[in-house]
């Protein structure tokens, strides 16, 4: 087979430019790379902003959309040793929205025993972002987490790794949202923009607006703001504001350089989670999945927070 179906981002107007194409080109693994039989691909935030060109690095149209997928191996490239064909096992990499993908072995992960593939997206870019997030914030027992955004992916995988943890959760939501954050463990949901109190660990992805609810809710002196999403729109922080108005830790997370730049904490991030499904903690996805030819849906309702946890494509 040397062609294919995709989903083709063709400009950068975001969502309504992104099309099913029937031709493209199989991708051939290079060294150090998998070529992976795409059962489900995770549709992310950064997916939408790549599609409007704003996602820092981002590919430039026109390219084959998304980057995280599961499925099988059919496939691999000089150097590989594992995973072995045949493999199911859940990463990231170019081309996800498609019926074959390349992505470095080094950073896929197999599908845990009695999982499926659709169940295994977002263990690496929800669950080890949440996970890492945490750790990167130092959260002890006992201290008052606020996550931002507690429907989404990350999010509702946030929610459940702190209160394992042993925190006090609150969670922002939508309205319709709420029973759901409720439902996970949040011990308060509170719409975007409500005052949430003074907290010790905030978990941001929204920006824009909520930005400044964040920094003001963070604990002077000892209160963590950890960054890994700007969903909302950019907001800038001075020197100033850290000297004189703010005196909080603001902490950057971008898991991408993460596993590039600190494999070793990467690994141990890894060790951790296999230990957190092991105890039941981190549990099998129930994505919303859409068909490939509907992914220009799928990423105009995640634009509009229209839905609610992991949203996946079947090819």
């Amino acid at each position: 087979m040397t062609s294919m179906r995709a989903l083709r981002q063709d400009s950068a107007n975001g969502p309504d430019d992104l099309h099913l194409v029937a031709d493209a080109p199989v991708p051939v693994p290079g060294p150090g790379e998998i070529l992976l039989k795409v059962t489900a691909a995770g549709v992310n935030f950064a997916d939408v902003m790549q599609t409007r060109g704003t996602y820092e690095d981002g590919p430039e149209a026109p390219y084959i959309a998304g980057f995280e997928a599961a499925g099988e191996v059919v496939a691999v490239g000089e150097g590989v040793t594992a995973p072995a064909v045949g493999d199911h096992v859940v990463g990231t990499g170019g081309g996800a929205f498609a019926e074959y993908m390349v992505m470095p072995a080094a950073g896929a992960v197999p599908v845990p025993s009695g999982w499926s593939d659709e169940q295994a997206i977002g263990l690496i870019l929800n669950w080890v972002t949440a996970l890492a997030a945490l750790k990167l914030g130092r959260l002890a027992a006992g201290e008052t987490v606020l996550v931002q955004a507690a429907a989404g992916g990350v999010g509702q995988a946030a929610v459940r790794l702190a209160k394992h943890y042993g925190a006090t959760v609150i969670g922002t939501a939508s309205p319709g949202k709420h029973d759901v954050v409720r439902s996970l463990g949040a011990d308060r949901v509170l719409d975007y923009g409500a005052d949430p109190g003074t907290v010790d660990l905030v978990l941001e992805s929204v920006g824009g607006t909520a930005f400044a609810t964040s920094l003001a809710a963070a604990k002077r002196v000892t209160g963590r703001v950890v960054v890994y999403g700007v969903a909302g729109g950019e907001v800038a922080i001075t020197n100033r504001d850290l000297n004189f108005r703010q005196q909080i830790h603001v902490i950057g997370l971008h898991l991408g350089v993460l596993i590039e730049h600190a494999p070793a904490i990467f690994a141990e991030l890894m060790d951790e989670l296999r230990a957190l499904i092991a105890a039941g903690v981190c549990v099998p996805g129930t994505p919303t999945v859409y068909d490939l030819a509907d992914g220009p849906k799928a990423l105009a309702e995640l634009e509009a927070r229209a839905t609610s946890g992991k949203v996946a494509l079947r090819p």
